[in-house]
C-alpha cells in the first residue's frame, strides 16, 4: 500500500467513511479519560487513602506527559508511519487502563495514569494526521467536523460514564471499560487504516523532541500549579524559567537543525498563525468558563454532579447535530473560512455573555449559552483545525496534528488558570463549601453565593472577551492570507 499521500488522497481511500469510525473510537478512549477521573475523586479519596496531592497528581501525570509528548508523537508518526503509532497508542493505553484499574497504590495508579499519557500522545496526533491521508480535500472539512464533534461528545458522556460506572461497580471500572473499546480500535485499525508516512524519512531530531517535551510539560505544570501553589511562589517561577529556557533552546535548535521537527517557516504562513492563535484563544474562553460553569450549577443552582452533567450536554449535543450532519461543514463551505470562524466565535461568545448575564435566574439563561456554544463550537472548531493541517504539507500531517494539540492543551491549562484566578479575586474564600461552611447566619449563607456567583459572572465575560478577540483575530489573519493566495494566483 502506498505510503505517500499523492493519488490516494486525490480520490480518496476506498473505505475511508469505515476508516474514520475506527479513528473517532480511538480518539473516544483518550476524550473519555480526560474527564470521568473528575467524578471518580471521592472514591479514590476513601478507597486508595489518596492525599490532595495524591489525586492532583493522578490528574495531572496524565495531562503532562501527554502534552509534552505532542510535538515528538506527531513527529514519528510522520516519520516512521501513522498507523504503526495508531497501534503502538492504542496498545500503550490499553495496557496503561489495565495496570489503573487494577492498582492498589496511588503510586501504581499515577504511573499508570502517566503510561496512559504516551498512549493519548499517540493517539491525539495519529487521529486528525490520518484523516488528511485518505480524504479529498473537498471532504476533509466535514470528516475533521465529525472528529471534532467525537471530542464534544467524549467531553459531555465522560462524567455521565464515570457516574454510572460508580453507581454500579467499584473505582477501577471506569479504567477497565477503556480495555474492550481499545482493543476493538486496534483490530479495526490493524485490518482498515492504511499506512502514511514521509516519503523522505528525514532524520529524527532527538535533541528537539528532548527539549519540546521537557519544556511543554514544565510551561503546563507551571499553569496547573499556579493557582495551588500561587503564582509568585519559588516552585512555580523556578517551573516557568525551565520552560522559557528550553522552549527558546528548541527554538534555536529548530532553526539550525537540517531537519527539524518543527519548521518554524510554518509561523510565517497567515493561514497557520491566525488558525493556532484561534486555537489558543478560544481552547483558553472554552475551557475556563466551562470549568466554572460546572461549580455554577453544582454551588449555586443546587445540582449534582450527574444532574450537572447532565445539563451540560446540550452543547455536545448541538456540535454532533451539526457536524455529523454536515450542516456545519457546509455553512463553512458557503461563507469561507475567515467568516465561519468570526461567525462561530462571535457565536460562542454570545453564549457565554447569556450564560454569565442569565444563569443566575435558573438554568433556562445557560440552556441558551450551551446552544449558542454549541453551534458555534461546530462551526469554528473545524475550521481552525482543517486551516492549522492545510497550512502544512502533508508529509508533516503529524506534526500539524502535534501542534493543533498543543495548543489546545496550553490554551485549556491557562483558561483554568487563569479565569480561576478571576474568580478566585472576587471572592475571597478558597472554595464555596468552605464559606458556607463559616457562615454563622442564613443571610450570610446568601451572600457568600451571591458573592461567588458575581465572581462567576466576571470569570464568563473574560471567557467571552477572549474568544471574541480570537475570532476577530484569527479571521482577520486568514482573510488576509487568503487574498495573498489569490493575488499570486492572479499575478501568474
Amino acid at each position: 500500500m502506498p505510503t505517500s499521500p499523492g493519488p490516494q488522497t486525490l480520490q480518496g481511500h476506498p473505505k475511508r467513511w469505515i476508516v474514520l469510525g475506527v479513528i473517532c473510537l480511538a480518539q473516544l478512549t483518550v476524550l473519555l479519560d480526560n474527564t470521568v477521573l473528575n467524578v471518580a475523586i471521592p472514591s479514590l479519596t476513601r478507597e486508595l487513602d489518596a492525599s490532595t496531592a495524591d489525586i492532583q497528581w493522578m490528574i495531572n501525570a496524565y495531562s503532562l506527559v501527554q502534552s509534552g509528548l505532542l510535538l515528538t508523537a506527531g513527529s514519528a508518526a510522520d516519520r516512521y508511519g501513522r498507523k504503526k503509532m495508531l497501534i503502538a497508542g492504542l496498545v500503550l493505553f490499553g495496557a496503561g487502563s489495565l495496570v489503573a484499574g487494577l492498582a492498589q497504590s496511588t503510586g501504581q495508579l499515577i504511573a499508570a495514569r502517566a503510561g496512559m499519557g504516551v498512549g493519548g500522545a499517540l493517539l491525539i496526533t495519529t487521529t486528525l494526521a490520518v484523516v488528511m491521508q485518505i480524504f479529498t480535500p473537498e471532504e476533509q472539512p466535514r470528516a475533521i467536523g465529525i472528529w471534532a464533534a467525537v471530542n464534544a461528545l467524549g467531553f459531555a458522556t465522560g462524567p455521565l460514564l464515570g457516574g454510572f460506572m460508580l453507581n454500579h461497580f467499584w473505582w477501577g471500572a471506569i479504567f477497565l471499560i477503556n480495555i474492550p473499546v481499545a482493543a476493538l480500535a486496534l483490530v479495526a485499525a490493524v485490518v482498515l487504516v492504511p499506512e502514511s508516512k514521509n516519503p523522505r524519512g528525514d532524520r529524527p531530531d532527538l535533541l528537539g523532541a528532548l527539549l519540546s517535551t521537557i519544556g511543554m510539560a514544565a510551561l503546563v505544570y507551571a499553569i496547573i500549579s499556579g493557582p495551588a501553589h500561587g503564582w509568585t511562589s519559588g516552585l512555580v517561577l523556578l517551573t516557568v524559567a525551565v520552560a522559557v529556557v528550553v522552549l527558546v533552546a528548541f527554538a534555536y535548535w529548530e532553526n539550525r537543525v537540517p531537519y527539524p521537527m518543527l519548521d518554524l517557516d510554518f509561523f510565517r504562513d497567515r493561514r497557520f498563525t491566525g488558525a493556532v492563535t484561534g486555537v489558543v484563544l478560544i481552547t483558553f474562553g472554552m475551557a475556563g468558563s466551562l470549568f466554572l460553569l460546572t461549580q455554577h450549577l453544582q454551588f449555586v443552582l443546587g445540582y449534582g454532579p450527574l444532574e450537572a452533567g447532565v445539563r451540560t450536554a446540550p452543547l455536545a449535543l448541538v456540535i454532533v447535530a451539526l457536524n455529523f450532519s454536515g450542516l456545519a461543514a457546509k455553512w463553512t463551505a458557503r461563507l469561507g473560512a475567515p467568516r465561519a470562524i468570526a461567525l462561530g466565535m462571535v457565536s460562542m461568545s454570545a453564549g457565554l455573555v447569556s450564560i454569565a448575564s442569565l444563569a443566575s435566574g435558573g438554568y433556562a439563561g445557560t440552556l441558551v449559552g450551551l446552544v449558542l456554544i454549541g453551534a458555534g463550537a461546530a462551526i469554528a472548531n473545524p475550521a481552525m483545525a482543517h486551516a492549522i493541517m492545510s497550512a502544512i504539507p502533508p508529509e508533516k500531517a503529524g506534526v500539524g496534528a502535534g501542534v493543533n494539540g498543543t495548543l489546545g492543551e496550553f490554551g485549556n491549562g491557562l483558561g483554568v488558570a487563569v479565569l480561576g484566578a478571576v474568580l478566585s479575586s472576587r471572592f475571597a474564600a478558597v472554595s464555596l463549601p468552605e464559606g458556607l461552611a463559616e457562615a454563622s447566619s442564613a443571610a450570610e449563607r446568601r451572600r457568600v453565593t451571591d458573592s461567588f456567583a458575581a465572581g462567576l459572572e466576571v470569570s464568563q465575560l473574560v471567557g467571552a472577551v477572549a474568544v471574541l478577540t480570537g475570532g476577530l483575530l484569527a479571521a482577520a489573519l486568514l482573510w488576509r492570507a487568503e487574498r495573498a493566495d489569490s493575488g499570486v494566483v492572479v499575478a501568474q
